[in-house]
This record gives structure tokens, sequence and C-alpha cells, in this order.
């Protein structure tokens, strides 16, 4: 029985359950990708994680994988956070094997890279071809079944409370901002997401950095608590803003991490002391084990999707049901948890 064949054997039987909102967050070493599959069908795909290189395959097999294993025929809507190699990807070879109906991304690429010019080239072409939506700060993917907001793009973020938020931040007085990285244009024109499924909540910043995350929470919250938090710039430390990660007081906290790329042992302190929901347990997940952290600064191994030496390119996966309960499952080992509200 091939890999595949396997795979789809395992989640047959959830995936005939009552609908839910299905999330996958692709192991592409480093990169990003999360597909979302609500729960009347409809599907996104948020980022594309890297292209072929001399030393890496691209990451279209891996997603294609997911996308089989979720049973779908066509990925509705794709997400581009933005145009950072590890995120963009090889758009036009997953197109090629998996009908895409709709690009969205932040629009323009500001970049004088000559390289960075000629690997956008293609992807800028196919969008156009398909069909192209630059996204605004306020807008929504118009996913059935979801509600996606749009919290940050092209440099802007929300300024408004979201339903909800509006409370002011104690964190703002004890962590001053940081100070934003003039190099790090391109990851700051990141759009972050604020997906809904009924009580459930996800942020996913992408690459914003502290700087940036700062102003979406102080002084006041602008974004209220979550569920799930898929930490920033794959947990580097450059993305991490304690009065963001505290405030939140997500239950889960997913680093889409590699072995040697993300989840800094910098990071890990403020992701272990940051306050969770009252009364109710807080988990860290990774998608890789952190060789440059250290076993001290890495999660129980059942929260690991990928140890190492060994790399068997395992997802983690989030099934949420209509009262707002969710399960993480490890597909490495089958351990999952359940979390309810």
């Amino acid at each position: 029985m091939s890999r595949i064949a396997c795979l789809l054997a395992l989640f047959t039987a959830s995936l005939t359950a009552a609908p839910n909102l299905e999330l996958y967050f692709i192991d592409v070493e480093g990169g990003k990708s999360v597909l979302l599959v609500s729960p009347l069908g409809q599907s996104m795909l948020f980022d594309v994680g890297w292209p072929t290189s001399n030393n890496r395959g691209a990451s279209t097999e891996r997603i294609v994988e997911a996308v089989q294993v979720a049973g779908l025929k066509r990925i509705d809507f794709l997400v581009i956070s933005h145009f950072d190699v590890d995120h963009l990807g090889d758009v036009p070879q997953l197109v090629a094997k998996i009908p895409v109906g709709r690009i969205f991304d932040h629009g323009d690429y500001q970049t004088s890279n000559p390289q960075a010019v000629q690997r956008f080239a293609p992807y800028a072409a196919l969008r156009e071809q398909i069909g192209h939506t630059v996204l605004k700060v306020g807008d929504k993917v118009p996913i059935k079944g979801a509600d996606v907001q749009v919290l940050s793009a092209g440099g802007q973020l929300i300024t408004k409370p979201l339903a909800g938020a509006g409370q002011r931040n104690p964190l703002c007085g004890t962590y001053k901002q940081q100070d934003a990285l003039a190099s790090d244009v391109e990851d700051n024109q990141s759009i972050g997401l604020l997906i809904i499924s009924g009580k459930f909540r996800m942020l996913d910043l992408a690459d914003l950095e502290a700087h940036h995350s700062h102003d979406l929470v102080c002084p006041d919250n602008l974004i209220g608590t979550v569920d799930v938090y898929n930490v920033n710039v794959h947990g580097q430390f450059k993305g991490i803003a304690p009065e963001l990660v505290g405030v939140l007081r997500a239950p889960v906290i997913i680093q889409a991490n590699g072995a040697r790329k993300g989840a800094d042992a910098q990071t890990w302190p403020v992701l272990e002391t940051a306050p969770g929901p009252r009364g109710k347990t807080k988990d860290i997940w990774q998608l890789h084990y952190s060789l440059n952290a250290g076993k001290d600064a890495n999660p129980p191994d059942d929260f690991i999707a990928n140890l190492e030496p060994s790399d068997g390119f395992k997802w983690i996966r989030i099934s949420v049901a209509k009262n707002g309960t969710f399960t993480v499952t490890n597909a490495r080992n089958g351990f999952s948890k359940r979390y309810s509200r």
C-alpha cells in the first residue's frame, strides 16, 4: 500500500464524521504552508513553502499529499502571505498538480534583488492568468463555512478592535516595543489572518515581526483571545512580542519550524511562561524538534511532528467541532489531545 493510501485510511473515519473545520500544518522544513478545509468543503491554502534548490526539493509534493488526504480535488483559495522564498515556493508547479481557484496576496513586490525578481516573475504571470485579488486590512477571504479576516497586509494593520476585543493590555507596560528591522521589509508586508469557525479562533500573522505585532495589542488588545496561535516567523525570536503572546491566552501554540530554522532557544521561555486560558492547560506543538534550541527548549516528543535525525515530513492536524472543541493530532505517531472550551 502506498504512503498516501495508508494516510487516507488513517484519516478516513474522522473525515466522514460530522463536518468539522480541518487545519493541516504541513511540514515544509521551516517554510510555511497551512491547509484549511471549511465545514462546507471549501479550501484555502496559506503559503506554499519552498521551491526547488540545490539541497532541497520543492514543498509541492507534501502539499499535494495533504490535499489528497483531505479529500480535495482543488484548492479554492490560495493566499500568499508575502513573497519571501520560503512562503512563495513554486506556485506554477503546484497549480500544475492541483487546480487553484483564485490567488490572494498583498500586491506589489518591493525588491530590487535580481534573483528575487526573476523568481517572482512566473508567479506574477500565473496569478493574472488564474485570477488575482490584492487583500487589504479589513478584507475577508471569501471561503464558505469559515470567517477569515485580514488583520495585516502590505505593511498596514487594523486600527480598531475586533468584535469583543479592545481591552487595555497590561503587558504593554512591561514589554517595550522592539525596534523594526530595516532589512526585513518583506516580512512586514505579511498578510496576517484571524480564522474563525463558530467559537473557535486561530491567529496566523505569517512573518510579521515583533515591532509590528506590538501595535496590534498595545495599548489596547485589538485581537482578543484565541484558541490557537501559529507563532510569527516560524518561532524565530525576531517575531516574538511577549505582549502579544501573553494577551492571546491561547491553549495551543504552534511553531511551524524546521530542524535548524525557527523555534529559537530565546523564543521558548516567552512561549512557555505566557499565560494560558484561565483554569486550563496550555501546550506548545512543533513541526520539528529544534536542534538549535536543545532538549530543555523543546516540548515533549508527542507534541513534535518530526524528530531528528529521522524526518518523515509529518504534519500537525487540528479538527474543530461546531461547539468550538478541537483536537490536535500528531501525524507521526497518532498522538492527539482534545481541547474543550
